[in-house]
């Protein structure tokens, strides 16, 4: 079996990392390149840090032996509908040698296949977005908000940046003394935490240093409202509470109540120990008693098993995710 190859890339807007393994669950080789998403980056772009992924991966490895590969990737559907994109990422694929098919899946898949090899589940991810999706036999059923920052993406790391620096406005136009998260966003904003001795002066100010960036860049305060939580801050504590129910909502819209199948988190904001994914957990505990949570782990892993378990000669899945999936740390 150690003969058989595949590759498994998980593509983001970011970072973009490549697995080459074979069915004993040997790592062959790692590649790691940056941004490939086409929607954020372009086709052409996207395709060239796919490739350097691929070669990095491949650079030990007869690309010859690779039987199956899966492209992770945000906004699949996009990249499947583009012509021209998919003819980019084709050229990449050839280019690093290989002449196997492959399939590209939403991220949420790769993200939920990171976490459990079984066929139904849920998968919640929380990032600079926020998106629940219903995983029935390892295909992506239904889906609850990832509708963007303008009209949801409620709970993610926008939606804690842009209620952070509600909060302070709220505390300016009331012209009371900004608390520890709000002198912090204040800084973050204009450089200061000093406040004018009008304070609209200063809401002013915020305004304008918000609306000068994109929208979405108000995830970058995300970070601020975790840290204030975990060390109690009050206000903090209120949005990390409130991001988690609304959360445990978007699940809750596809899930049935009565469901004991897993739950896999992920995302920058529920993986690991962080007070928004403590406050999630809990949240999901309460509602389904008996269904197992657990983490998102390596993308490129999973999207490797996600290419190698249709092969003939692999006849327990469960058993080559446990090999092929390190488990998240």
């Amino acid at each position: 079996m150690s003969d058989t190859v595949v590759v498994g890339l998980d593509v983001g807007g970011t970072s973009t990392r490549a697995a080459a393994v074979d069915l004993d669950g040997v790592r062959l080789g790692t590649g790691h390149a940056g941004g490939g998403n086409p929607t954020s980056h372009g086709a052409e772009r996207a395709a060239g840090e796919l490739l350097t992924a691929l070669r990095a991966a491949l650079a030990e490895v007869d690309p010859t032996r690779v039987r199956a590969g899966v492209i992770g990737l945000a906004g699949a559907g996009r990249l499947l509908a583009d012509p021209r994109g998919r003819d980019a990422f084709d050229q990449a694929w050839t280019a690093a040698g290989l002449r196997c098919p492959y399939t590209v899946h939403g991220d949420a898949l790769v993200a939920y296949a990171s976490g459990t090899a079984a066929p139904d589940g849920t998968v919640l991810i929380a990032g600079t977005g926020a998106i629940a999706a219903q995983v029935r036999d390892l295909r992506l059923d239904r889906t609850a908000d990832g509708h963007g920052w303008l009209l949801g993406d409620a709970g993610s790391g926008f939606w804690l940046g842009r209620e952070a620096v509600r909060s302070l406005l709220t505390d300016l136009d009331r012209a009371v003394a900004p608390g520890a998260l709000a002198r912090q966003v204040l800084a973050e904003l204009t450089g200061s935490t000093e406040v004018a001795a009008r304070p609209r002066a200063t809401a002013a100010a915020v305004v304008q240093a918000v609306t000068r960036r994109p929208p979405v860049d108000l995830a970058r305060l995300a970070p601020l409202v975790v840290t204030a939580a975990r060390q109690g801050e009050p206000a903090a504590v209120a949005l990390v509470t409130e991001a988690a129910a609304l959360l445990a909502e978007s699940i809750w819209r596809i899930r049935p109540p009565d469901a004991t199948d897993p739950v896999v988190l992920g995302g920058g904001l529920l993986t690991g120990d962080t007070p928004l994914a403590g406050a999630v957990r809990a949240e999901l505990a309460a509602r389904w008693p008996d269904a197992p949570l657990a983490g998102a782990g390596d993308g490129a892993a999973a999207a490797a098993w996600l290419a190698a378990r249709d092969l003939p000669e692999v006849i327990d899945p469960a058993a080559l995710h446990a090999r092929l999936v390190p488990p998240p740390t």
